[in-house]
Order: structure tokens, then C-alpha cells, then sequence
């Protein structure tokens, strides 16, 4: 009887380790839903997901985006009024502080949420980003990963996720970007 209960006790807390894994490892509802409404949005230019009061500065205007990604903070919407360039892109902040190997993780963590992530479109189709991560160095302390969606539609032929490790007056920034983005084979 005792060899029963030790294991079914065993089987308990293998399942619940597993479940604790998984959940540290896989993206949250949270994530994936915010991460959906960015992406489903850039169709429409980021419109529906922008609020607040316009601030314009040069050929762009700045709003805030209703949708921010868990742990993200000044999640804005620049929406590009140029002749050349009408297009909008969405941005928020992971991480602004002096602590290099904090960057580092975040940057690393968000890399794998973002490559990790199912998006659902509105004909059920699931789809993903698809990537090279670029790994952040002592002696550069400056990375950029780009990744793209593995879809067929046209409207995200030229649509990108990059996310970033940059030096900035506060010491490092980790930022997430989504845009309309030139594959590098053409790039002038």
C-alpha cells in the first residue's frame, strides 16, 4: 500500500514540475493574446489599437497603443505620414536599466516568447515568427534579432518583430518593434 501512495505521490509531483516547465518556458495566455492583437492590427496600420491624443513630430505621429505586451511599458503606435512611407509601427520598452546581464535576459526571454507564440488569425489559421537570434555580447552590448512571420498573405510579406539590445542613457534598453520592414535582400 505505502508503494502505491509513494507513487502515485511521485506521479502528482512529476505532472505538476511538468506543468511549472511548461509554464515558464511557453509564452502566457496573456502574451499571445496581446501579441495577436499587434499583429492582426498592422493590417489596418496599428488604427484600432491606437488611443489617445495624437503628438506630432516631423513626417510621423505618436499615439499611445491600447495593447501593451506583458512587461512592457511606453508601447506607442508611430504612424509615418511621409510622401515616400505611410505606414505605422508599433513599439514598446522590455527593459531601461544600468544592469547589462538583466538586459540580456529579457532580450533572451522575449526572443524565445516571440518565437515561441501561436497566433491565431480570423480563419483559425495558427501561425508563428520564424527567426536568427543574434546573442548579446560584453564586448558589443548591441544586438538585433529580426523575426518574420511564416504566412502567405501579402498584407505581412514585409512585416517584422525585431527586438533590440541598445545602448541608451540609462545604461541598456530592450526594445520590441513591429513594422513593415524590407527583406535584407532589398535593402539599398
Amino acid at each position: 500500500m505505502n508503494k502505491i501512495l509513494s507513487l502515485l505521490l511521485l506521479l502528482a509531483v512529476g505532472q505538476h514540475v511538468q506543468a511549472q516547465f511548461y509554464k515558464s518556458v511557453l509564452p502566457s495566455q496573456d502574451f499571445n493574446e496581446a501579441l495577436t492583437k499587434i499583429v492582426t492590427d498592422f493590417k489596418y496600420n496599428f488604427k484600432n489599437i491606437a488611443s489617445g491624443d495624437k503628438v506630432s513630430q516631423g513626417e510621423y505621429d505618436t499615439y499611445a497603443s491600447s495593447v501593451v505586451l506583458p512587461g512592457a511599458t511606453d508601447c506607442i503606435i508611430n504612424e509615418y505620414r511621409s510622401v515616400k512611407d505611410t505606414t505605422a509601427s508599433w513599439q514598446g520598452i522590455l527593459y531601461s536599466g544600468d544592469d547589462f546581464a538583466e538586459a540580456q535576459k529579457m532580450y533572451r526571454n522575449t526572443y524565445r516568447l516571440l518565437s515561441k507564440s501561436k497566433i491565431k488569425l480570423v480563419d483559425k489559421t495558427l501561425i508563428s515568427f520564424n527567426g536568427r537570434y543574434e546573442e548579446p555580447t560584453d564586448a558589443v552590448r548591441f544586438a538585433v534579432s529580426t523575426l518574420r512571420l511564416n504566412v502567405d498573405d501579402p498584407r505581412y510579406q514585409r512585416f517584422a518583430a525585431e527586438l533590440e539590445l541598445v545602448t541608451s542613457y540609462n545604461g541598456f534598453q530592450v526594445n520590441v518593434n513591429f513594422f513593415n520592414r524590407k527583406p535584407d535582400d532589398e535593402r539599398e
